[in-house]
């Protein structure tokens, strides 16, 4: 977690920078700021900084990882690295809803928002559930 919180950090302090300088370029002679822009810059920044502060704040609590020792070998990160559903259809359900939300907020259709929303909610408790209920659920000892 080391190098995620660098990066996103390094990036942070990029566009940091990038938002000041580019309010002050488009200024310019009447003093008109053009706040799209800026505002875009200004909420990079603190979603990035959000990013690496919750990466920091994660390597400091675990293990240094083999992606943050200099002295690691391939084989110590090898082994399991984690549980993925091999044949999920709830993945596609939850994009399709995301999609009709979606369209919804292009066409400022509140049904159409709402619907999608709703399946959007259906569709993660649906993939958060998957291996706890319906024939997919695990044995229990």
């Amino acid at each position: 977690m080391k190098t995620e919180w660098k990066l996103f950090g390094i990036v942070s302090l990029f566009l940091a920078i990038a938002g000041v300088v580019y309010g002050l370029w488009t200024a310019g002679a009447d003093g008109r700021v053009e706040w799209i822009g800026t505002v875009a810059l200004a909420l990079s920044f603190l979603l990035t900084a959000m990013c690496g502060g919750f990466f920091w704040f994660v390597s400091r609590r675990i293990d240094p990882r083999p992606e943050d020792r200099p002295d690691a070998e391939v084989s110590d990160g090898a082994g399991e690295v984690g549980f993925f559903s091999p044949g999920s259809y709830w993945p596609f359900g939850l994009a399709l809803a995301a999609t009709v939300a979606g369209l919804g907020l292009v066409f400022w259709q509140w049904w159409l928002i709402a619907t999608g929303m709703i399946a959007v909610i259906f569709g993660a408790c649906g993939l958060l559930f998957e291996y706890y209920s319906g024939t997919r659920r695990t044995a229990e000892h």
